[in-house]
């Protein structure tokens, strides 16, 4: 069944965004690295903004694989309050996919190669934690949580994989939003990185996600974020 998407940037002015919540992490907090006109988005606005109603796409579906036994096809049903996220790379305009088929130690690694969103390989939920005011990400396609892979070599360090059966600070990340750009960066907190598509990449990491910019210096940093609704 084709998916319908619902683009958050499209329903950020009926988010608290403009009106945060009490305890919502405030927007006067960027840190270093984080450059102007980027402010960090808390789980109540999150939460607001995928519950909101607004502009609606029905992206084609063409045929592929199946997700892995047990984690569904149609990625409908929300993880948490927030509900199935995907995830979509300005750079290529491509939808992100969790590679569960791909061998160790590529398993699970995070690309933005999808034209449409078809099912749980391009779902995610995005969980917050209170606590420590950041998000962990859980791919659909396996229930796994995605980690930034800090200890990876050459072109693969730091490259995002949904592998982790826990969240912990491999594990933790930071959203951040651009109200001129209506678009989104994600932030690791393991090394204080921006992750960004690595269009350029050859070969199977191609347009695979990497923690490893400094600053939001374009395209590859920037994302944007479609609830499914369908």
């Amino acid at each position: 069944m084709t998916s319908a998407l619902l683009s958050l940037s499209a329903l950020l002015t009926a988010s608290v965004l403009a009106a945060p919540s009490a305890g919502a992490a405030p927007h006067n907090d960027r840190p270093a690295g984080v450059p102007a006109g980027w402010e960090r988005v808390a789980g109540a606005e999150l939460t607001h903004i995928t519950g909101a109603s607004g502009r609606q796409q029905s992206p084609s579906a063409p045929g592929r694989q199946q997700p892995l036994s047990g984690s569904g096809g149609s990625a409908s049903a929300p993880a948490d309050e927030s509900g199935p996220l995907a995830i979509k790379s300005m750079r290529n305009g491509r939808f992100t996919a969790t590679e569960v088929n791909y061998a160790a130690p590529n398993t699970g690694a995070l690309r933005a190669r999808s034209t449409a969103v078809t099912g749980a390989w391009e779902s995610f939920a995005f969980e917050w934690d209170e606590a420590d005011q950041t998000f962990a990400i859980k791919s659909l396609a396996n229930n796994r949580y995605v980690a930034v892979e800090k200890n990876f070599t050459g072109q693969a360090q730091n490259t995002l994989r949904a592998r982790s059966t826990t969240a912990g600070g491999w594990e933790r990340f930071e959203i951040y939003h651009n109200e001129d750009l209506n678009l989104y960066a994600l932030r690791s907190t393991l090394n204080n990185l921006f992750v960004a598509m690595e269009n350029s990449y050859t070969g199977s990491l191609q347009y695979t996600l990497r923690a490893r910019s400094a600053d939001v210096t374009g395209s590859w940093e920037q994302f944007d974020l479609y609830t499914i609704v369908g």
